[in-house]
């Protein structure tokens, strides 16, 4: 299990290195990166998602007892902020920034990372992850930003960003044409596949084009508070939930993966777009996604501890 992730973080932190190197240098025009995260959002994850989950053996698969060790913790980390708020030093678009670091996680490590170690399972176990976690967490994150946020949103608002979201619409088509039994077909099903497979590399680069590492030193507190809620309690309350409901396995290492990866670079999209603390939660993804390099071995080694 270590070689192995090692091997898998090898081209993981190549590619978000390189994303960095092409920012710093300026080798593509800095207008290039945003319609290329809108592209990999829209389309290529998306195609990943249905290719990966409509010919998936789901029925092989603990859903039963991965979803509610997923959905705990991330429910109960999210409460607890919230009662905890009125003690932090923190305003309303600051505590957004704060609740996101500490439940958004990155799909394109998960993604990448799940495919390395499990194969094409991998994919499919990520699925069902992310078909649990993007709904469940984009809920959280626009009531938080609809109470703390500088802009307050609508209910209606509400509701059509969760039911537009690509990702969750992605995982949904997906999973229905895999229990329908209607799957891809042949033509179509390589379409979809080459389009996600284009999505990993792709959205890896702009990660690491995302990074801002000067801004790493701005707000410390709330940086520390968000990124030791995401990589310990977030995790540690995954593995209790393994232990308890008695998960094994890739399965297990799946969950606590997803629990333990570093918050989205597109929690800074939302929280400019909503009414949060921007530059916070850029100093939270840069610190996150560079401490990640080194917590990720780290988790794996407790993921091999408990799975065996």
């Amino acid at each position: 299990m270590i070689l192995q992730t090692l091997v898998a973080l090898g081209p993981v932190i190549g590619l978000i290195a390189l994303g960095y190197a092409l920012r710093a240098r300026s080798f593509l025009s800095p207008s290039f990166w945003p319609p290329a995260e809108r592209l990999c959002y829209f389309v290529l994850l998306p195609a990943l998602f249905i290719s990966g989950t409509a010919t998936a053996d789901l029925a092989g698969l603990p859903i039963a007892l991965m979803a509610p060790i997923l959905a705990g913790p991330v429910v109960l980390t999210a409460l607890g902020l919230v009662l905890a708020q009125r003690w932090l030093d923190l305003d309303g678009p600051a505590f957004t920034s704060v609740l996101q670091g500490s439940i958004r996680f990155n799909n394109y490590l998960g993604l990448s990372i799940a495919l390395a170690l499990f194969g094409p399972d991998g994919v499919a176990l990520a699925a069902i992850a992310n078909t649990v976690l993007v709904p469940l967490v984009n809920v959280l994150c626009t009531l938080a930003f609809a109470r703390y946020g500088a802009e307050r949103l609508t209910l209606a608002g509400t509701v059509r960003s969760i039911a537009t979201n690509p990702l969750i619409l992605g995982c949904v088509l997906g999973i229905l044409l895999n229990v329908s039994g209607l799957g891809l077909p042949p033509g179509i099903a390589e379409f979809v596949r080459a389009l996600g497979s284009a999505s990993l590399p792709l959205g890896l680069l702009c990660v690491g084009a995302a990074l801002d590492l000067r801004s790493i030193g701005r707000d410390p507190g709330a940086v520390v508070l968000a990124t030791a809620v995401k990589f310990a309690v977030l995790p540690g309350l995954g593995i209790a939930g393994c232990l308890l409901l008695g998960l094994t396995g890739e399965p297990a290492a799946t969950v606590i993966l997803f629990l333990s990866l570093p918050t989205a670079s597109s929690a800074y999209v939302m929280a400019r777009a909503l009414g949060g603390d921007a530059r916070l939660m850029a100093s939270t993804i840069t610190l996150q996604t560079v401490a990640g390099v080194l917590y990720l071995p780290v988790v794996f080694l407790v993921i091999r501890a408990l799975t065996g």
